[in-house]
């Protein structure tokens, strides 16, 4: 073999060795590790997303409740604000 083709050689060794040693393939490689990993993304996507939807919710009923020109909508808001203070 070549010089140049000695050092591509060389070099792709490198570039695979550093790849083995990334973080994503050292994951993949057990399938124990892999599954605790996913378990735990599960959990916080499915933390964020109850605690997005509460605050988004409690949000839109306080703004509801502030709209006391729409008769409909206002009486609504106000009797789930009332609700909810209650239920504290």
């Amino acid at each position: 073999m070549d010089n140049e083709m000695k050092d591509e050689l060389r070099a792709l060794r490198s570039e695979v060795a550093m790849l083995n040693g990334h973080r994503f393939l050292r994951l993949h490689n057990s399938v124990w590790r892999l599954l605790l990993f996913n378990f735990a993304r599960g959990l916080a996507f499915g933390l964020g997303t109850v605690l997005g939807a509460s605050l988004l919710l409690s949000l839109l009923v306080w703004s509801l409740a502030q709209i006391e020109f729409l008769p409909i909508i206002g009486e609504w808001a106000a009797e789930i604000a009332r609700l909810m203070a209650e239920n504290r």
